[in-house]
C-alpha cells in the first residue's frame, strides 16, 4: 500500500517505520525541513530503542522516505495518516490547530480516488467528524472515510509495541463523497488489509465507532494513570501506620484481578500522554457537567508525590530560613522513565527547580536525557550542573536523589558511592533499592512509603 504519515515526531516515526517493514511504501511528511534533512541521513530526533536500525533499513530498502512536500505525497496515498501533536492549550485542553490544519490541506489536495484518512494523534470525542468537516469542505472532491486509530505505545519499547500490539482499535467514523454504509466496509476492509501482517496470530483488532476509539485511548491513560496515583495514596499512608508499600504493592498485585502492572510507588508518572489525557478528560467532563473525581483525584495526588520527597529533602538536609544554602543534592535520572530521552513533565525537573528555589546545588546525571535538558535547565543558571556521569555527578555531594530508574543506577557500586559522597542521604524516588542493606553501609535511606 501506498501511505503518508504526517507528523514525523515520535508517534509519526514508529508508524512509519512500522508499517514499513511490513511492505508497505510509506513517505513521512513534516513541515520542519531541518528534521525531514536529519531523517534522510539516518538521524533521529528522539532516542527510541531499535527505533534507528528499524528507519534505516527500510530507507535503505526504499520503503521509506521524509519529505516536506505534503500537496505532492497526498495525490500519492492509499492511506493517510495524521500524527501530529496535540499539546495541551492554555486552558488545559488539546490544541487541535496542528490536526485542523492537516484537515484543510487534505481538503486540499486530496486526490480524486479513494481516500482514507487515519488519526493516530490523540484526540477529544467527536474530532473525527470535525476533521471529516473540513476535508469535505475543500477542493478535493474525492470519497473519503475518517477512521480513529489511537496509538498505544511505550515510550521504550514503542517498536516492539507496534510490531506485537495489546490491541488496535479502528474507529470508522465519517463517510464523505458516496454512499455512507458502503465507503465505512470499504475502510474497514483497507484497516483490516493494513493491519493483517501485525495481528496474523493473535487478532486484536477490535473494530467500533470513532468516538469509542476516540474515548478508549483517553480511559486507557486515566486508569493507569490513577492506578499509579493510588498505589502512591496507599505509600503515604503507609508511612504513617508504619508499614512497608513494597509488601502492600505484591501482595496486592499477587491478585489476579489487580496485578502487578502500575503498581509502583514513587514519584508519580510524568511524559507526553498521562499528564496531558488525564487533564484533558477532566476538562472534557467538568465541559459536560459530569465532573470526574476519580481522574481529578488522580491529577492532585501525581503532584503532591513530587511536594512530599522534596519535603523529606528538606527534613533531612534543610538548615533554617535559607533551607538547602550550601548543600550539594546529585540527582540520578531526568527523563521522565526509563529508555527514553523526553522530559516532558519529568519528577525530575520539578524537583530540581525547588531544590534551587531553596538556595541547593545540582548536579545531575542521565544516560541520554542531557543533551534536551540542558536547555531545559539554563534557566537555573550555575545553580545545576550536568555531569558526565553517575559518580562523578555524586561527587562532594550531601545527598543522591534517584529519580529514574535507569538499568546502571539499580545495582550501583554503594561502596564507590559511600566514598564518594560528601553526606550519607539516599532519596530513592523509584523504591528500587534494598533499605536494609544501604543501611549496613552506613546510609541513611528515605524511600517511597517505606
Amino acid at each position: 500500500m501506498q501511505l503518508v504519515v504526517i507528523g514525523s515526531g515520535y508517534v509519526g516515526l514508529v508508524a512509519g517505520a512500522g508499517f514499513a517493514e511490513f511492505g508497505s511504501h510509506v513517505i513521512g511528511v513534516d513541515i520542519d525541513a531541518a528534521r525531514v534533512a536529519s531523517l534522510s541521513r539516518g538521524e533521529l530526533p528522539i532516542y527510541e530503542p531499535m527505533l534507528p536500525e528499524l528507519v534505516q533499513s527500510n530507507m535503505d530498502a526504499g520503503r521509506l522516505r521524509f519529505t516536506t512536500d505534503l500537496p505532492g505525497s497526498l495525490s500519492q496515498a492509499e492511506v493517510i495518516f495524521v500524527c501530529v501533536g496535540t499539546p495541551p492549550g492554555p486552558d488545559g485542553d488539546a490544541d487541535l490547530s496542528q490536526v485542523f490544519g492537516v484537515a484543510d490541506s487534505i481538503g486540499a489536495f486530496r486526490s480524486p480516488r479513494f481516500t482514507l484518512v487515519v488519526i493516530k494523534s490523540t484526540v477529544p470525542v467527536g474530532t473525527s467528524e470535525r476533521v471529516g468537516e473540513r476535508i469535505a469542505a475543500g477542493a478535493g472532491k474525492g470519497p473519503f472515510v475518517v477512521v480513529s486509530n489511537p496509538e498505544f505505545l511505550k515510550e521504550g519499547t514503542a517498536v516492539e509495541d507496534f510490531m506485537r500490539p495489546m490491541r488496535i482499535l479502528a474507529g470508522i467514523g465519517p463517510a464523505h463523497g458516496g454512499p455512507v454504509a458502503e465507503l465505512r466496509e470499504r475502510a474497514q476492509q483497507i484497516m483490516r488489509r493494513l493491519y493483517a501482517p501485525i495481528v496474523r496470530t493473535n487478532d486484536r483488532l477490535l473494530v467500533c465507532d470513532a468516538r469509542s476509539a476516540e474515548l478508549c485511548k483517553y480511559a486507557s491513560n486515566a486508569y493507569l494513570a490513577m492506578r499509579v496515583s493510588f498505589i502512591n495514596e496507599i505509600a503515604s499512608l503507609a508511612e504513617r501506620v508504619g508499614a512497608d508499600v513494597e509488601a502492600v504493592r505484591r501482595g496486592m498485585g499477587m491478585d489476579t484481578r489487580i496485578g502487578p502492572q502500575f503498581l509502583f510507588p514513587g514519584l508519580g508518572y510524568g511524559g507526553s500522554c498521562f499528564p496531558k489525557d488525564t487533564q484533558a478528560l477532566s476538562i472534557l467532563g467538568r465541559s459536560l457537567g459530569l465532573p470526574l473525581h476519580l481522574v481529578e483525584a488522580t491529577q492532585v495526588v501525581n503532584q503532591r508525590m513530587r511536594a512530599l520527597m522534596f519535603d523529606k529533602i528538606l527534613a533531612h538536609l534543610g538548615n533554617g530560613q535559607q533551607a538547602l544554602a550550601g548543600k550539594r543534592i546529585a540527582v540520578w535520572g531526568l527523563s521522565f522513565k526509563p529508555e527514553t530521552d523526553d522530559l516532558r513533565d519529568a519528577p525530575a525537573l520539578s524537583l530540581i527547580e525547588r531544590i534551587v528555589q531553596a538556595d541547593g546545588h545540582v548536579i545531575a546525571h542521565d544516560p541520554v536525557a542531557m543533551p534536551h535538558a540542558r536547555a531545559l535547565l539554563r534557566p537555573l543558571g550555575s545553580r545545576v550542573e550536568l555531569a558526565e556521569d553517575e559518580y562523578a555527578a555524586a561527587r562532594g555531594a550531601d545527598a543522591l536523589l534517584l529519580c529514574t530508574e535507569w538499568r546502571q543506577y539499580r545495582q550501583p557500586d554503594f561502596a564507590l558511592l559511600r566514598q564518594t559522597l560528601r553526606g550519607d542521604a539516599l532519596f530513592d524516588g523509584r523504591n528500587v533499592w534494598d533499605p536494609e542493606h544501604l543501611r549496613e553501609l552506613g546510609f541513611r535511606y528515605f524511600g517511597v512509603g517505606r
